[in-house]
């Protein structure tokens, strides 16, 4: 799956054009979903050495996108400030209507392909307990 990753706001609390603090399990789950052969987009507004500290920051902990700012490692890129559409399956951004969930939701979502309903009201792949046979005691 090609999944589109914002940085600010989502790996990162928004301090731009600082890098805040590391969202909670942001790093670990995107690690997790490179090693199941997800293609992972850094797909941010920065530019420049602001976009190269970013791309540094996740290097460091482990997270390497397969491309930034782009569909493909090799796409060429206009340099006149425009940004090209990015063709992703899931768009993981803290402007979604109603922000970003956890990571744990993230990766369970993605991991369990589930739907935004399915997984907040917990209605897909529920395993149902078996009912209890009712026992009758006879003396």
């Amino acid at each position: 799956m090609i999944i589109a990753v914002d940085f600010d706001g989502t790996i990162v609390e928004h301090k731009y054009p600082e890098i805040g603090k590391e969202i909670p399990f942001a790093i670990t789950t995107l690690k997790m979903l490179i090693e199941q052969q997800h293609r992972l987009i850094l797909w941010t507004v920065r530019k420049g050495e602001l976009l190269q500290e970013a791309v540094d920051w996740c290097k460091e902990r482990g997270v390497e996108f397969y491309a930034v700012n782009k569909n493909f490692p090799e796409e060429e890129v206009e340099t006149g400030g425009g940004y090209s559409k990015i063709s992703a399956e899931i768009f993981i951004d803290d402007c979604n209507l109603g922000g970003v969930p956890d990571w744990g939701k993230i990766y369970h979502m993605i991991n369990e392909n589930l739907s935004w309903e399915e997984l907040y009201n917990g209605s897909a792949k529920e395993q149902k307990l078996p009912k209890k046979k009712k026992r009758f005691l006879f003396w």
